[in-house]
């Protein structure tokens, strides 16, 4: 058996490491898995013979642990300003009569077909025929 080590930065949450250890531990060759989303790493052990590094890095990256989490952040440029042909990141602000005193807040985002904050092993809800 071998092992190795391996960043996660997208595994932020202990459902992340229930799902990736369930995924990586089907995989032919690999025996056990140590996953921390505190220190964001995945510890492997494996059979050289059955499954390579590379083919469980890819799994990692496919389900989208990998990639840092993307989180918009606001600037300090007006909404109405354009930066490089795209408008800022802009958050709306309402108040309604019916609401009172509340204040409501929101945001145009861009469809991307997944969860407004990316949760990784978690893709697009698909309907069964």
């Amino acid at each position: 058996m071998e092992s190795f080590s391996l960043q996660v930065p997208a595994m932020y949450g202990d459902h992340h490491v229930i799902a990736a250890r369930e995924m990586l531990l089907n995989l032919a060759g690999v025996t056990d898995v140590y996953a921390s989303s505190s220190f964001r790493l995945v510890e492997v052990q494996y059979d050289p013979a059955q499954i390579t590094p590379q083919e469980i890095e890819s799994t990692l990256d496919e389900s989208g642990y990998l990639g840092e989490l993307p989180l918009p952040r606001e600037t300090s440029i007006p909404a109405t300003e354009r930066r490089n042909g795209q408008p800022s990141f802009f958050r709306h602000t309402a108040a309604y009569v019916q609401t009172g005193r509340t204040i409501s807040f929101a945001q145009k985002l861009p469809d991307v077909k997944r969860p407004l904050w990316p949760c990784p092993g978690m893709g697009v809800v698909r309907s069964e025929q």
